[in-house]
């Protein structure tokens, strides 16, 4: 029986409110409005900006939500004035939009969108579809979307610029990943921080996003790559996937960014950052050598305390910047980027180290706390 154009229940993991665990309810999905469209959540990844969503030293968010931002899935039915998508295209929710016409859209310069430059940090936006009103509800109760995309629902509401068309035989359970965490790294390394063949760089950090990371070095023909964790057990990965050296700085008396000068003569070409811890953002910044070393800032930090840089850090030709989703245009490069891991130009599949059913969500997340999982991929 067709579902068009009526409410679907469906299972989602409602955050009810910061600090407590998911709880798995039934909920109600409306129908798509105008340039929206319902999409089947077939699986999605868990990454640690939702974990961050639901902190308690997160102060932007709003409850009760339905977060999730790494999925892949299916389309179920279109609203009016939707030309690009049709029922049972396969697709990627995308939590940075392009509308492809706003002054960024249209712009070399960046990947951002206006639908989100204005805001004080995307985590918190998008909580609510365009015209100020929610698809999501539960117990009689609204409930909040999570950065346009909200993938721990097994059904969905997006809008049409906040969606990419991928190749129809794509896996979805390892493409997944390219709505977040593998794009983020792979594109730090390849478009950010743009490192180049024969240069040396350390990545701070070997979950699914680090270990994108040192991918995209390896992909741009880096030389020499530090990877730097206190979890060991990341290391035999980080190596197969072109990481050179491995570092935990627990092993080390001085401090892991003069050891890493001491090893390169002076500091490497390239940081990443890839934890949104400010101590090791410094460390980043710090590794780093003078005259024309660059340090790109991935990991997202909720805390309140600032990035301090030296002024004399910078004089002396140290360079840093940041990056939001990789610095890729999403709905020119997702599809792109699905291709390429078709043809194998790089492995998704070595960043899965688990593939969980849906209702296993909080049990992923305590994975990923322990560090005891790169990505864990939920499936419905």
């Amino acid at each position: 029986m067709s579902t068009v154009g009526k409410v679907i229940k469906c299972k989602a993991a409602i955050a009810w409110e910061a600090g407590k665990p998911f709880s798995l309810e039934e909920v109600e999905v409306s129908p798509p409005k105008d340039y929206e469209i319902r999409v089947k959540i077939i699986a999605t990844g868990v990454c640690r900006t939702d974990a961050h969503a639901m902190s308690l030293s997160f102060k932007e968010g709003l409850f009760p939500v339905i977060l999730g931002h790494e999925g892949a899935g299916i389309v179920e039915s279109t609203g009016a004035g939707v030309t690009k998508f049709k029922p049972g295209d396969k697709v990627i929710p995308l939590y940075l939009p392009q509308c492809g016409q706003c002054k960024f859209c249209l712009s070399p310069k960046t990947n951002l969108c206006e639908r989100i430059s204005k805001v004080k940090t995307p985590i918190s936006d998008q909580d609510l579809m365009l015209d100020g009103t929610s698809r999501f509800m539960c117990k009689g109760q609204q409930i909040y979307h999570f950065m346009g995309t909200s993938t721990f629902s097994e059904y969905t509401v997006v809008v049409e610029s906040s969606l990419a068309k991928i190749d129809p035989a794509a896996p979805l359970d390892k493409v997944c990943l390219i709505g977040c965490g593998f794009s983020t790294g792979f594109g730090a390394a390849i478009n950010t921080a743009k490192v180049e063949p024969g240069s040396t760089c350390s990545v701070f950090g070997l979950g699914g996003v680090g270990l994108s990371a040192i991918m995209g070095c390896k992909a741009a023909g880096a030389s020499r790559i530090f990877a730097i964790d206190i979890n060991k057990s990341k290391f035999a990965l980080a190596k197969e996937l072109g990481a050179t050296d491995c570092l935990n700085p627990q092993d080390f008396k001085k401090p892991i960014q003069e050891i890493i000068a001491e090893m390169t003569n002076g500091g490497v070409d390239f940081a990443i950052e890839c934890i949104g811890d400010i101590k090791v953002m410094k460390a980043a910044l710090g590794c780093t050598t003078v005259g024309w070393g660059t340090c790109v800032i991935v990991g997202v930090s909720v805390d309140e305390e600032g990035f301090t840089v030296s002024p004399m850090e910078l004089i002396m030709g140290r360079k840093i910047n940041a990056t939001f989703f990789g610095g890729w245009k999403s709905v020119d490069s997702v599809p792109k980027l699905v291709t390429d891991y078709m043809a194998g130009k790089f492995n998704l599949d070595a960043l899965v180290t688990y593939t969980l059913p849906f209702d296993k969500i909080n049990e992923a997340f305590d994975l990923m706390r322990e560090g005891k999982s790169n990505r864990t991929v939920l499936v419905y």
